[in-house]
């Protein structure tokens, strides 16, 4: 079985290199608008997804999850809620992430389940999100078999993240994820096959009146697979 890139000693995807490849253009900002997403969802283009699973490197069973793609409509333009996962979680841990976990037997489906995860993790309450589609399933390494539900969200709620799961929770603006200039396609040799990943590092400014330093906010792996899908579902 292979080893996790995120277990190995010093590892630091960040140091990885980056291939080159040639510039795509960014998603027009007319169609990041609420409505022109909807429209989208509604009447879906013919197009492919350009990442659809990771290596295996778990030996547990294959199980359904979710996760929740929530856009934040603000005055600037939508934004893409996020977190970082705690350290000592026993897959992904310290990495960005969408809100999300696990299908439950009481879940409805992966709508139910990512809308439940959202609101355990960081107390998103349901009546400020409106879901309006889905994107294709993406298989993680840990052999989590995760479907990404897009949904777009109000302003005025008010978030409590769960401490043992969340370390913070932020927000990057849709338009700065749907531009390639600021994806990065990393290649990786280990254990005789080639790893590639995608990663989309994001500087958030300080937050507050108090001066202090930007914070890096490094999103790679399956958070960056599953919004390079939604990106190609946008330009197709």
């Amino acid at each position: 079985m292979n080893t996790p890139l995120s277990k190995l000693p010093n590892f630091d995807p960040r140091q990885v290199p980056v291939v080159e490849e040639a510039r795509l253009p960014p998603v027009p900002r007319e169609q990041l608008t609420p409505a022109a997403l909807r429209r989208r969802f509604s009447a879906p283009p013919s197009w492919q997804p350009e990442v659809r699973s990771e290596p295996r490197f778990a030996a547990r069973a294959p199980a359904p999850a979710a996760v929740l793609v929530p856009l934040v409509e603000r005055p600037g333009g939508l934004s893409v809620l996020l977190t970082e996962r705690t350290a000592h979680l026993s897959t992904h841990s310290g990495q960005i992430a969408f809100p999300g976990g696990k299908v439950d037997a009481q879940d409805a489906g992966a709508v139910d389940a990512a809308l439940r995860e959202a609101q355990e993790e960081v107390d998103l309450r349901r009546d400020f999100v409106e879901v309006i589609g889905q994107l294709p399933v993406y298989v993680t390494g840990t052999q989590f078999i995760v479907t990404p539900v897009v949904a777009l969200v109000r302003e005025g709620f008010l978030l409590h993240p769960n401490p043992h799961e969340v370390a913070h929770v932020f927000e990057v603006p849709l338009a700065f994820l749907m531009d390639p200039a600021h994806h990065r396609r990393h290649r990786f040799a280990w254990e005789g096959a080639v790893r590639e990943w995608f990663s989309m590092p994001y500087v958030q400014a300080p937050a507050g009146p108090a001066p202090g330093r930007p914070v890096e906010r490094f999103i790679w792996g399956a958070t960056a697979g599953m919004l390079r899908n939604f990106y190609r579902f946008l330009a197709a």
